[in-house]
């Protein structure tokens, strides 16, 4: 059994539409709410030294529920607990620093574009989505929504969240999925800057027809820019400003679907023709140290590739292989194993000391000239 995440987009008449921004303003209070009260408890266990004091996800939230006021009962129970279940695990989380964006849980904003809430006893009843209804609310509506591809298998944590005035939602369900043919092939990708290498060929992340796209955003950052402040005062709820925005918001949302239907499309021939795959570890926040090369890296989604390779691996038992982020897969040699060091290296520039381009690897140690991308590959494939 696994769980398959759909995105869809969800259209609710004006009284929903009013439960659901409630429902998001009322995630967005049990989180700080229950942060506040997690932080007192942490630092009185502290200035005490007593362990016993120590805040857990059962100490919060029946905290937080012996004192609900009047107005939230009129809200579901469960958005509730389930943020502060989300708040213990962002507690959790902060006490492993090897974690990405390792750091102390932080209180939620309401100026945030982005709103949400979890629930999990939704339900798909006829095409459409039905939330929990609390019993001090006399009208309520199933929810239209479109998007959806397959709503079979069983319903887990839905997501729904508010972003720029629309409304979506993930439904996870957990099915069957029947195992891949085996194939007997191995492959190894190299990610860079625009597009992926692998040993069939190459695919461009980034074609020419999101150049357009990223012209007009440009052009719409800087209009936006520039109509946010009139005569000294801030006019960002003008006509013009909600028009600007909302064309650069529609430019973003091409941009990310043309760039997700690349990679699923890729990800899943990955593993349709192949039984074992290996990737880069890359440090991806490591390697953002210029604007420059920040927007190339964010734009070439490197870590959603790994993310959505990861899980179709996992769902049709192929085996992926993760190359260590100090794995010289650039630097080394796929002939004899050199490995270069110091003023020797190939870099974003090529090698300014032997004058050598950027996609071009030549070894020093036995005279072998290679594509820098075609090498890299060779390199990942010999960690099989």
């Amino acid at each position: 059994m696994v769980l398959r995440t759909q995105k869809v987009r969800l259209y609710p008449n004006k009284t929903m539409q009013k439960v659901l921004d409630d429902l998001c303003d009322y995630r967005r209070y049990c989180w700080n709410t229950g942060l506040a009260l997690w932080n007192d408890m942490y630092e009185e266990s502290l200035i005490l030294e007593d362990k016993k004091l120590k805040p857990t996800q059962y100490k919060v939230r029946d905290e937080l529920v012996a004192n609900k006021e009047d107005w939230q009962y009129r809200l579901s129970a469960r958005c509730l607990q389930l943020a502060i279940e989300d708040l213990s695990k962002a507690w959790k989380n902060f006490f492993d620093k090897a974690q990405v964006d390792w750091g102390k849980p932080r209180f939620k904003s309401k100026k945030a574009t982005r709103q949400g809430f979890k629930t999990d006893r939704a339900k798909i009843i006829k095409g459409k989505l039905r939330l929990d209804k609390p019993h001090r609310i006399k009208n309520w509506y199933d929810i239209r929504m479109s998007g959806a591809k397959l709503l079979t298998g069983e319903l887990k944590v839905v997501s729904i969240y508010r972003e720029n005035g629309k409304y979506w939602a993930s439904l996870p369900f957990e099915i069957e999925v029947a195992n891949k043919a085996k194939t007997n092939r191995v492959t190894a990708v190299d990610v860079n800057v625009g597009h992926f290498n692998y040993t069939a060929g190459q695919i461009n992340t980034l074609p020419k027809r999101l150049n357009h796209l990223y012209q007009r955003i440009k052009y719409y950052q800087k209009s936006l820019a520039k109509k946010r402040t009139v005569n000294g005062k801030r006019a960002t709820k003008s006509n013009n400003y909600v028009k600007t925005r909302a064309k650069l918001q529609r430019d973003y949302r091409k941009v990310a679907n043309i760039q997700h239907d690349i990679m699923q499309k890729f990800t899943t021939q990955l593993v349709e023709e192949y039984d074992k795959i290996v990737i880069e570890d890359l440090a991806v926040k490591e390697m953002q140290m210029t604007h420059v090369a920040s927007k190339g890296l964010q734009r070439s989604m490197f870590g959603y590739f790994r993310q959505i390779l990861s899980y179709k691996c996992n769902w049709y038992d192929k085996k992926l292989i993760l190359a260590d982020k100090y794995y010289p897969s650039t630097q080394r040699c796929s002939k004899c194993g050199y490995i270069k060091t110091g003023e020797e290296k190939v870099g974003l520039n090529g090698n300014l000391k032997y004058g050598t381009k950027h996609n071009e690897y030549i070894c020093y140690e036995c005279g072998n000239i290679m594509d820098r991308d075609e090498n890299a590959v060779l390199n990942l494939l010999a960690l099989i």
